[in-house]
């Protein structure tokens, strides 16, 4: 009778009365799982697949829940045991679930070797004997297919506002700016006080900044950049300001909590608006075409005096009104002014030698119009469909 029948039979049937001949039926079974381990290590199989198929319906013969030889054991062999009967089926029982841990499939994946097919269709024969008690690290390792085509990593691109951001950058390297940085997490002097933001601003409020502490917050511009940058160099000065800056906005279409942007300084003497008109007017014709035309008109910022706000003629329609710039033929694109003496002052500089032009810009705002990305929360989702478009 194979072990598979007398798994399927009672104590009682198979003619088992005592402790010796329960010791006896147990040690069959276990034989007869290790020989059927033993017999998958030494076939083996010809491939991954194979090793897997053959591992699972194993490991499914004997510990499969409903069908396995154990729970068969379990059913009719110890539930089913004469009371004098069970601790000795019980002790049994546990010592073979025990050993069984040898057919599960982690087991026999570290000791089931693969052996590929020759072309004749045979196995290649294994340069040493393996040894089926070993671990993993024993398998016999086959030269490397020099024929099989190389694994290729899919080509990346660059990211449309870094893509935007480099391209301004560029324009202002050529003029014989430099780039500065600094912290994203900036104390609220050089967020506020120092470019002449008093706390009655709204800016200030924690509604519109996000705090860290009372003295602490995540920059809400890049403006803190100038003032230390003034600490650090001193006049003259020409520098752009390109970072990441934090709000407390709620995401849509076109706002996000974070957010990136880019702000130029230059500091000289006798630098006037003709100067920052000049230089923003060459930086929109570098950027958007030679055919675009700035304008500039009066606004108020507390850290310029005078500021304004520019804006292009609309290079998609020419200025002839389209749904890009909302049929007015214009795109606002920036914020711009001449440095505030108060500003200057907080950095060093002494506002009656010197005197300097700022501007502040949008990278995320200018690539969206750019590329006519119709909302800024596809910059930041990592959409590989709508990034690969770049």
């Amino acid at each position: 009778m194979s072990v598979d029948e007398k798994t399927r039979k009672t104590l009682s049937e198979l003619g088992v009365a005592d402790a010796a001949g329960v010791e006896a039926l147990f040690a069959e079974v276990r034989a007869a799982m290790e020989n059927e381990r033993q017999e998958l290590v030494s076939r083996g199989a010809s491939s991954e697949k194979e090793r897997d198929q053959l591992s699972k319906a194993l490991r499914d013969r004997w510990l499969a829940r409903k069908n396995g030889l154990l729970t068969f054991i379990d059913e009719n062999w110890l539930k089913k045991a004469a009371k004098e009967l069970k601790p000795a089926v019980g002790k049994s029982f546990n010592g073979l679930r025990q050993v069984s841990s040898s057919v599960g499939i982690d087991e026999l994946l570290k000791v089931v070797p693969v052996r590929p097919e020759t072309k004749a269709g045979t196995r290649e024969s294994v340069a040493t004997e393996y040894d089926a008690t070993s671990s993993a690290d024993a398998f016999v390792e086959y030269p490397p297919d020099l024929t099989l085509p190389g694994y290729r990593r899919p080509v990346g691109t660059i990211h449309p506002v870094m893509r935007m951001q480099r391209e301004i950058e560029e324009i202002f390297l050529n003029l014989g700016y430099s780039i500065e940085g600094g912290p994203e997490i900036e104390t609220v002097y050089y967020n506020f006080d120092a470019l002449n933001i008093p706390e009655s601003h709204p800016s200030r409020d924690d509604w519109d900044t996000l705090y860290i502490d009372s003295n602490t917050v995540l920059r809400a511009h890049t403006s803190p950049v100038q003032i230390r940058a003034m600490e650090k160099y001193g006049p003259p000065l020409y520098i752009i300001i390109p970072g990441k800056c934090y709000r407390h906005d709620n995401p849509d279409a076109s706002h996000s909590p974070m957010f990136h942007q880019i702000e130029g300084l230059a500091i000289d003497r006798d630098i006037t608006f003709a100067d920052l008109k000049g230089t923003l007017d060459f930086f929109a014709k570098k950027l958007f075409g030679t055919r675009v035309r700035t304008r500039f008109q009066p606004s108020y910022f507390p850290f310029t005096e005078p500021s304004g706000e520019v804006a292009v003629s609309c290079f998609v329609c020419e200025g002839k009104g389209c749904r890009v710039c909302k049929e007015s033929g214009w795109i606002e694109v920036m914020g711009c002014g001449m440095v505030h003496p108060v500003v200057l002052r907080n950095g060093g500089i002494d506002p009656e030698k010197y005197s300097g032009w700022a501007f502040g810009l949008g990278i995320d705002r200018f690539a969206m119009v750019k590329y006519d990305i119709n909302d800024i929360q596809l910059l930041f989702q990592g959409d590989l469909r709508f990034l690969e478009q770049f």
